[in-house]
């Protein structure tokens, strides 16, 4: 059954950035609340360590720089 949830005392400034980022993704405030709550719950996949290693071998990282380069190159790039 749905649950009735409030925030109290919010500060302005922070409803305010809400309401532009419902508009953003054109939402009601409530809506948009209900979104950043959904997607702060949402499971997280957890790679095994066997997993990791494959996706290590697929990234074809061999050092630490080299996966600190992959991470490195969006910032890079501004």
């Amino acid at each position: 059954m749905p649950v009735d949830l409030s925030i109290k005392n919010a500060p302005d400034e922070i409803v305010e950035r809400l309401r532009k980022r419902a508009a953003k993704h054109h939402r009601l405030l409530q809506g948009e609340l209900l979104a950043i709550i959904e997607e702060a719950v949402r499971r997280s996949t957890r790679l095994t360590p066997r997993d990791l290693l494959a996706e290590v071998r697929r990234l074809g990282l061999e050092t630490p720089a080299a996966a600190a380069a992959i991470v490195r190159s969006p910032r890079n790039g501004r």
